[in-house]
């Protein structure tokens, strides 16, 4: 099967975040409250229109990949999260990017949140 063109490929935005929470939060619980917060604010439909993904999560911060169409409402879905398994939590976005890379480059410096790997 050949693959798509990249001009008709699914163009994607890349968010770096920090998570400012009471106490250590497992990748797994983020992500599940993440899709939860989206899907309560936006509906499912919707929610399944940002396709947000959770890339990478270590020490606090990470990188969320969601459309490039809906980085508006992806940000505000992450704004509305306030909890994590019971622990008070929020979640502030440092910046969107068009590559992995530079979100790593820009917003999150001396941390290795998503090995970048060679071609």
């Amino acid at each position: 099967m050949k693959r798509l063109l990249p001009s008709l490929r699914a163009k994607k935005r890349y968010l770096a975040f920090e998570l400012i929470s009471d106490g250590p939060v497992s990748r797994s619980d983020l992500v599940k409250e993440v899709m939860f917060s989206a899907s309560s604010l936006l509906g499912d439909v919707t929610a399944s229109e940002c396709d947000i993904r959770v890339l990478g999560f270590e020490d606090s911060k990470g990188i969320i990949q969601c459309s490039h169409t809906k980085v508006k409402e992806t940000r505000a879905s992450l704004t509305t999260l306030t909890r994590i398994n019971g622990k008070r939590a929020t979640l502030h976005i440092l910046g969107a990017s068009g590559t992995v890379k530079r979100a790593t480059e820009k917003f999150l410096q001396n941390h290795t949140v998503f090995e970048l790997k060679s071609r």
